[in-house]
C-alpha cells in the first residue's frame, strides 16, 4: 500500500503551467501545454495535435483506477500520430488489430481483443488561423461503451473544426469492463474511485485538460460543448448531471442517446460473474480479484466475451451517488441544469443498423464488412436486398418486414430515453431545447433500403467525413450535390449554436423550433430539405 501511495503521490504531481503562445517560425504547431510542449501538424487550411496524452496510462497499479493526471514531459513531444484506441473486442466500429486505423483487416480482429490498456489520449483541431477564443467542442464516440476509438475516420475533426471555426478535441476512454467494473475487492475507501464508473472519470478527466489548456490552441475555456453519438450521447447527458463535471461544460450536444443509467446492484452482479469467467472462483474472492487484476489486459477481454454470449455487454455508467447521481430525474428537478442548451437528434431509422439483434442480416459480420468495404458507390451493386437480409425480413416493407421492424427498435432503444431526457429538461425549466431527426437514405441499392438512415449515419454530415470510414459504401456522386448542402446545414447550425446555445432561426427555408417541436433533416440527390414537425412523430414513408 506505501508503494501504491507513493506512485499515486508522483503521478498527481503535474508540470507547471507554460505561457500558451506558438514561437514564430513554427508554423503554427508548437504549443505549450501545462503538462509540456507539444508539436502538431499543418494539414491544409487546419492544424492538428494527436494522440496527446491526458492521464497516466490505466495499467499496473492504475487498471481499474480513477484516471490520474499525466506527469507530463520534457522537451517537445510529437503529436503527429493517434494514440491507441482503448482495449474491447473487435467489432465493426473498431480499430484494426494492427493499430488505430480504418482498413480491410478490421475484419481480422472481429470478436478479438484489438487495442491496447494505454490508451487515454486525445485529438485537437482547429482551423490554420490566429484567431483566439474560439468555441471547443469535445466529441466523444460512441460504440455502446464497448467499442470505438478516437482515432476512426468517420470522427477526423478538421472539416467541422474548419467550417464551425472552432476547436475541436476527439477523446479516448476505458471501454467495456475495463471502463465500468464495480466490485467490492476493488475499494479503496475514496468515493470518487469506488465508483466502478472509470470510463466516466476518464472523460472527466479529459474535460479538465481541455479547461486548463484550452487558450494553448486558440479555444476558449469558457465556452466548452460536449457532444457524443449513441453511446457517447449517454456518456454527454451524463457528464450534464455529474457534480464532478460542474464548470466544465457550457453546452452539449447529445446525438442518438439519452439519460440511461445502470444500478449498482446490477453493475456489481456483472462484475462477479466476470471475476469467474475470467479466472474461475477458488473460495477466496480477494484472490480470484487479484488474479484478476494480474491477467492480460486480452484476457480479461475474452471473459467479457465470454459473458457476452450470455448476458450481453457489460454495464456503463453506473448510478453510484458520487461521480453521478443515484436518480438523475430528482437531479434535474433541482434546476441546476436549466441552463445548459441542448442540441439533440436521433435518425428515423436508428434501427437498421442493429439488425443483428434480431438475426436480421444474412451475412456473417466479417462477409458483411468485405462486402461493405469493397463496395464502390459509383458502380451497380452486384448485390440485392436479399443477399444482406434474411428472408423473414422480406419484402422490407411488408408487415414484419425489416422497415417495420427496424422502427421497433429504433423505438424500444433510441426514441424513448431521447424523448424522456428532452422532456426532464424540459420540466425543470431548461428553455434552450432543440432536437433534428435526420432522414438521408439516399445510399445506391441495396444500402438504401438496408441501412437508409441508420444509427450513426448522420455522423459524416456533422464531421463532413464522406471519403473514409465505414459508410463510404453510402457517398456516391450521384448523391453529393444534396448531401454536400444538407451537411454543410447541420455544420452551419452547430457552429452557430456552439456560438449562441441556439441553432440558426432559418435552417433551409424552415423555423427550427424549440423541443417538443423537431426539424427533419433531410436530402435528395440534388437538394437538402427541412421541415418541422413533433419530435415524436416520423413523416409517411
Amino acid at each position: 500500500m506505501k508503494a501504491l501511495s507513493a506512485l499515486l503521490g508522483l503521478a498527481l504531481a503535474v508540470v507547471p503551467s507554460v505561457p500558451a503562445q506558438a514561437g514564430r517560425h513554427d508554423g503554427g504547431v508548437v504549443r505549450h501545454t501545462d503538462l509540456g510542449t507539444i508539436s502538431g501538424s499543418h494539414s491544409g487550411r487546419t492544424y492538428e495535435w494527436l494522440g496527446i496524452p491526458y492521464a497516466q496510462p490505466p495499467v499496473g497499479a492504475l487498471r481499474w483506477h480513477a484516471p490520474v493526471p499525466h506527469h507530463g514531459w520534457t522537451g517537445v513531444r510529437d503529436t503527429t500520430a493517434y494514440g491507441d484506441g482503448c482495449i474491447q473486442q473487435g467489432r465493426l466500429f473498431s480499430p484494426a488489430p494492427s493499430g488505430p486505423h480504418y482498413g480491410l483487416d478490421i475484419r481480422d480482429g472481429l470478436g478479438k481483443p484489438v487495442g491496447a490498456e494505454d490508451c487515454l489520449t486525445l485529438n485537437v483541431y482547429r482551423p490554420a488561423t490566429t484567431r483566439k477564443r474560439l468555441p471547443v467542442i469535445v466529441f466523444i464516440h460512441g460504440g455502446s461503451n464497448v467499442v470505438g476509438y478516437s482515432a476512426d475516420p468517420m470522427y477526423d475533426g478538421n472539416t467541422l473544426a474548419r467550417r464551425a471555426d472552432a476547436v475541436v478535441v476527439t477523446v479516448n476512454y476505458r471501454l467495456g469492463s475495463f471502463g465500468w467494473l464495480d466490485l467490492p475487492q476493488l475499494k479503496t475507501g475514496d468515493p470518487v474511485n469506488d465508483s466502478g464508473n472509470f470510463g466516466t472519470l476518464d472523460q472527466i478527466e479529459a474535460l479538465r485538460f481541455v479547461h486548463r489548456n484550452a487558450a494553448a490552441f486558440g479555444g476558449d475555456p469558457a465556452n466548452v460543448t460536449a457532444m457524443g453519438e449513441s453511446a457517447g450521447a449517454v456518456n454527454v447527458w451524463a457528464l450534464m448531471v455529474s457534480p464532478l463535471a460542474e464548470g466544465l461544460i457550457d453546452k452539449v450536444i447529445p446525438l442518438s442517446g439519452g439519460l440511461l443509467f445502470t444500478t449498482g446492484e446490477r453493475a456489481r452482479t456483472y462484475a462477479d460473474a466476470l471475476v469467474t469467467a475470467a479466472v474461475g472462483d477458488s473460495g477466496d474472492r480477494d484472490e480470484d480479484v487479484r488474479r484478476l487484476r494480474q491477467l492480460p489486459a486480452a484476457d480479461v477481454i475474452r471473459a467479457q466475451v465470454t459473458r457476452g454470449a450470455a448476458v450481453g455487454d457489460p454495464p456503463a455508467v453506473i448510478a453510484d451517488g458520487t461521480v453521478l447521481p443515484t436518480d438523475y430525474h430528482a437531479a434535474l428537478r433541482t434546476g441546476r441544469f436549466a441552463g445548459i442548451p441542448v442540441l439533440a437528434g436521433n435518425t428515423l431509422e436508428e434501427g437498421k443498423l442493429f439488425g443483428g439483434l434480431v438475426g436480421a442480416y444474412r451475412p456473417s459480420d466479417y462477409d458483411r464488412f468485405t462486402r461493405q468495404y469493397f463496395a464502390d458507390p459509383d458502380t451497380p451493386s452486384r448485390y440485392g436486398a436479399d443477399d444482406f437480409l434474411n428472408d423473414r425480413y422480406l419484402p422490407v416493407d411488408a408487415p414484419g418486414g425489416w422497415n417495420e421492424t427496424a422502427q421497433q427498435l429504433t423505438d424500444a432503444i433510441f426514441t424513448g430515453i431521447a424523448a424522456d431526457s428532452m422532456d426532464s429538461m424540459q420540466a425543470a425549466g431548461n428553455r434552450n431545447l432543440y432536437h433534428y431527426r435526420f432522414g438521408w437514405n439516399q445510399e445506391p441499392k441495396p444500402f438504401d433500403v438496408v441501412y437508409g438512415a441508420s444509427h450513426a449515419m448522420d455522423l459524416p454530415f456533422v464531421f463532413g467525413t464522406f471519403d473514409r470510414g465505414v459508410f463510404r459504401f453510402a457517398f456516391s456522386r450521384r448523391n453529393a450535390p444534396g448531401r454536400l448542402q444538407l451537411s454543410g446545414a447541420m455544420i452551419d447550425s452547430i457552429a452557430t449554436f456552439v456560438r449562441t446555445g441556439r441553432p440558426p432561426r432559418d435552417v433551409l427555408g424552415t423555423r427550427w423550433d424549440q423541443w417538443p417541436r423537431s426539424l427533419l433533416l433531410d436530402a435528395g440527390d440534388r437538394t437538402a430539405t427541412a421541415a418541422s414537425g413533433p419530435a415524436r412523430r416520423n413523416p409517411p414513408a
